[in-house]
C-alpha cells in the first residue's frame, strides 16, 4: 500500500513512520509513504500558502490553489491517483469499518488541515472527508496518524498473528460489539482473580462466557452498538414445544370424497 500524506509539518511524521509495526510495514515493503509540504508550491518570498477569508473573520485560510498542485503533483510522481481524504471536523465519524474498507485500496491520500481549515472549494478535489470525532483539534496530522496506523495494522503480515484482528473490539467476527475483557498472571493481584472459567480449558464454555462478556461491556459503556448488534444479529426465533397427547391427523368419515 501506498499512503502519501499533504501537511505542512512532515517532521511530525518522521519518528512515527520509523517505529513499531509502521516501521515494521515499511522496511518489509508492505507500506510506502511519501511526504508533501504544499509550501513547494507557496507563494512569494515566504512561500505563503494561506491567506485571509472573503467577508472577513478571523483566522487564515488555507490556499485551495496550493493544495491541488500538492495532491496533483503527488499523484504524477506515482503514475496513478490515490483514494484523496480530506481530515476535516465536518466529515464523516471514522469507524472500523472505514479501516477495513481503506486497507483494500492499493494507495491512500491524507490531507492534513492547518489554521481555518481550507478553501470551500477543495472539496472538488477529494473524495471524501473524514473527522475523527465531534471535536477540533490544531491541525489533521494526529488523525492522519490514527487513520494511517488504524489502515496499516490491517494489512496482511503487518502484526505476524492476523487472528489478532479478528475477535476485537468492533469487528465484524464480534457484530460490532466491544471486545471481551482479557487476563493474564499474575492469578491473583490484591485480591482480584482471573475468572475460573478461563482456566479450565473447556473452549466452547470460554467461548460463550466470552460472548456474554462482550455483551455485558458494550450495554455499559455503549448500549447503542448492542442495539445495532441485536438488529443486525437477531436471535434465532424460539421453536413452539410441542403438545402432549397432540391429536392425529383428523380424517374423514363416510366413504364419499368431495
Amino acid at each position: 500500500m501506498r499512503v502519501d500524506l499533504v501537511t505542512l509539518f512532515p517532521e511530525l511524521f518522521v519518528p512515527f513512520l520509523d517505529v513499531s509495526f509502521l516501521g515494521k510495514a515499511r522496511s518489509q515493503g508492505v507500506l510506502q509513504v511519501r511526504l508533501k509540504n504544499p509550501r513547494e508550491f507557496g507563494l512569494g518570498k515566504h512561500k505563503s500558502v494561506d491567506d485571509t477569508p472573503y467577508g472577513g473573520g478571523s483566522g487564515m485560510v488555507l490556499r485551495v490553489d496550493c493544495l491541488v498542485h500538492t495532491m496533483e503533483a503527488l499523484d504524477a510522481e506515482a503514475g496513478d491517483r490515490a483514494h484523496r481524504i480530506l481530515l476535516s471536523p465536518q466529515g464523516i465519524p471514522y469507524h472500523q469499518r472505514k479501516a477495513v474498507e481503506l486497507s483494500t485500496r492499493p494507495a491512500l491520500m491524507l490531507i492534513c488541515g492547518r489554521y481555518e481549515g481550507p478553501d470551500a472549494r477543495i472539496s472538488r478535489y477529494v473524495d471524501e472527508e473524514i473527522s475523527l470525532g465531534d471535536f477540533v483539534m490544531i491541525g489533521g496530522e494526529v488523525a492522519a496518524m490514527a487513520i494511517l496506523e488504524s489502515v496499516v495494522r490491517l494489512l496482511p503480515g503487518v502484526l505476524g498473528n492476523e487472528a489478532s484482528t479478528r475477535e476485537e473490539s468492533h469487528s465484524l467476527e464480534l457484530g460490532g460489539l466491544l471486545e471481551y475483557p482479557h487476563y493474564t498472571r499474575p492469578l491473583v493481584f490484591r485480591g482480584d482473580e482471573v475468572p475460573e472459567i478461563l482456566r479450565r480449558g473447556n473452549h466452547a464454555a470460554i467461548a460463550a462466557w466470552r460472548y456474554q462478556q462482550a455483551r455485558e461491556v458494550t450495554a455499559r459503556r455503549r448500549p447503542e452498538l448492542l442495539a445495532a448488534h441485536d438488529v443486525a444479529h437477531p436471535p434465532p426465533p424460539k421453536q413452539p414445544r410441542g403438545r402432549r397427547n397432540s391429536p392425529s391427523t383428523p380424517t374423514t368419515s363416510g366413504g364419499g370424497g368431495l
